[in-house]
Order: C-alpha cells, then sequence, then structure tokens
C-alpha cells in the first residue's frame, strides 16, 4: 500500500476563534484518534490540501511526521469543507498498527459500459459507492473497482461478487446491490380528445296565430 509522509505539529491552541485564527496562518487544524484518546494536532495547508486532492477518495496510509521527530502510521477518517468557498476547515485522523487490523469504508468504483445500457438503451442505478472491509493496514486497498460491462437491462451487481483475497474481509452484507440495470423510462402520452365542432342552431320558426295570419291578407 501506498504511503505518504506528511509534517504535523501538536496542537495546543483550543476553541473556534483559535481554529480560526490557524486557518488564517496557513495551518489546519485536526484530531488524531487511537482508541479511545485523541491528540489535538495541525497541518500546514498546503501539504494537507494537497494531500487530499491528490488522494481523491483513495484509503492512503500517512506517515505523520512530528517535529520532534516521532512518526505515527495513520489514516483519513474524514475532513470539513466550508460550505459557500470549499476552503478545508478541519481533518479527523485515526492512528493504526501495522499488527492491528482496521475496520474502514472504501471507495467502490466501476469499469466498463454495460450492455443492458449500450445496446438496449437501459439506465445504470449505483445503489452503493462503500463498502465496510476489514484487513491490517498495509494489506488496505486504495479502492475498488469491479467490472459491470457484461451487466444486461434487469441485472445486478452486488457485493458478493467482489474479491479482495484472502487477507481482506468484506464486512458489508454480500447481499448488497452495488449498481443495476433498469429498463428505460418510457414516457405515456394519454389521447388528445378531439371534439367536433357542434352544428349551428337551425332558425327558430314562429309560427303565427290565426288572427295573425288574417291581418296580414286583409293587407294585401
Amino acid at each position: 500500500m501506498e504511503r505518504i509522509t506528511i509534517n504535523v505539529h501538536r496542537r495546543e491552541e483550543k476553541g473556534k476563534g483559535a481554529a480560526r485564527s490557524l486557518r488564517r496562518n496557513k495551518m489546519i487544524p485536526a484530531i488524531l484518534y487511537r482508541g479511545g484518546d485523541s491528540l489535538p494536532i495541525k497541518f500546514p495547508k498546503k501539504e494537507i490540501t494537497q494531500f487530499i486532492n491528490t488522494t481523491a477518495g483513495n484509503q492512503i496510509m500517512v506517515s505523520l511526521k512530528f517535529a520532534d521527530g516521532e512518526n505515527k502510521l495513520a489514516l483519513m477518517k474524514e475532513f470539513q469543507v466550508d460550505p459557500v468557498n470549499r476552503e478545508l476547515l478541519h481533518a479527523d485522523f485515526f492512528e493504526v498498527s501495522l499488527t492491528e487490523k482496521v475496520k474502514v469504508s472504501v471507495h467502490v468504483g466501476t469499469i466498463g459500459e454495460p450492455i443492458g445500457v449500450k445496446r438496449d438503451g437501459g439506465l445504470l442505478q449505483h445503489v452503493i459507492r462503500e463498502i465496510e472491509i476489514e484487513c491490517l493496514p498495509d494489506k488496505l486497498p486504495e479502492h475498488v473497482k469491479v467490472d459491470i460491462s457484461k451487466l444486461e437491462i434487469g441485472q445486478s451487481f452486488h457485493v458478493s461478487g467482489i474479491d479482495l483475497g484472502e487477507d481482506v474481509k468484506i464486512l458489508t452484507d454480500p447481499d448488497e446491490v452495488i449498481v443495476n440495470i433498469v429498463a428505460p423510462t418510457v414516457e405515456v402520452v394519454a389521447p388528445v380528445e378531439v371534439v367536433a365542432p357542434a352544428e349551428p342552431a337551425a332558425p327558430e320558426v314562429v309560427k303565427k296565430g290565426k288572427k295573425e295570419e288574417e291581418a296580414e291578407e286583409g293587407k294585401k
């Protein structure tokens, strides 16, 4: 497994005000967890940002290099960014040992275009994008790729189809669906009722009374 070294410092500053001050000085506050303990730390903004951007969600083991010469192995747990300007705000790591197994979530990506999509016009649906695994840190895959090119409409790829070898145990339910191919949605258009134009009404015929007819005869 690839390993990256990042410079890190122990952090005495605490609280929101201290965190804002650190960020103004190009430092990012963070926490390093180990069992039930936690150690406040801080990173140079440039280094931690570059790490996050280059790893792109992959699980990469980090060697945290402290100023006093101590090194700790760790994995990134999560990080927070500002929702408006997308600036990095905080990061969490957990310390690992090469002799102790860890439980982590890894991203599941896909390879290939399914037959059901390419040939038959079906739709690809992603159901889950991560699986939980357990292994020693140096056996941890950076990511998982599954080949879905042979899937046809109505077929799915399940967790049970993933093989990571004997050194990695998959904890996610094997029946969980990674992706499935569904038939394209056909929009049903309701028929338009054509209404025939109404025939013009016949002129009303007013029947004259007998006296009226006699009066007109007398005028002739």
